[in-house]
């Protein structure tokens, strides 16, 4: 779901995510594929998580490698649609599909994707989800524009679209007795 979001974002061709923006404008200077370069900054991601002191499950593992790999192989044979509404459409999906899957695997209590680990860190420190994700979206939206990442319209939308849609999410999705889950819900909403 997660990677399928991706790459309607880039499909739409309206700006991609703050992340995504990052991973165009390396994969754009270094000449490696958007899914390879998704894949390394994953990896980099996880040592922020030292101060934070996350735990790394196979969900953190799997995202790390699977939602590159999935964008490596939707990117050249998803449609990229020329009707404005389409692409609209295709960013509401992505945005959606995002949030979904982000919120499935934290809930499943599997561990938290590298990116996510990072907004459930803040979360578990007293900052709301909505607040963390949007935060570390903005820090590395100016990353992303600095290399040349594509931004636009798409890129505001998910900017301040994640946090929100993650929160709506990650209570349905979650399952029983996942204490870290427990932990940044419980912390995120007092502070909401």
């Amino acid at each position: 779901m997660f990677g399928l979001g991706i790459t309607l974002f880039i499909a739409a061709r309206l700006g991609v995510a703050p992340w995504d923006a990052l991973h165009l404008g390396l994969a754009e200077l270094s000449g490696i594929p958007t899914g390879i370069v998704i894949e390394i900054t994953g990896v980099f991601v996880l040592l922020l998580w030292i101060p934070l002191r996350q735990r790394v499950g196979w969900g953190t593992l799997l995202n790390a490698i699977e939602i590159g790999l999935v964008v490596l192989v939707l990117e050249p044979i998803l449609p990229q649609p020329e009707h404005m509404a389409l692409r609209f459409a295709y960013m509401i999906a992505g945005l959606a599909s995002v949030g979904f899957g982000s919120a499935a695997y934290i809930g499943a209590g599997l561990g938290a994707g590298p990116r996510d680990g990072l907004m459930l860190g803040l979360a578990q420190r007293g900052i709301s989800v909505r607040l963390a994700r949007t935060a570390i979206e903005i820090t590395v939206l100016i990353a992303g524009w600095a290399l040349g990442g594509t931004i636009g319209i798409g890129t505001a939308v998910f900017t301040f679209g994640i946090g929100p849609v993650v929160q709506f999410f990650l209570p349905r999705l979650r399952l029983r007795d996942r204490s870290a889950v427990e932990a940044a819900l419980s912390t995120g909403s007092a502070t909401a």
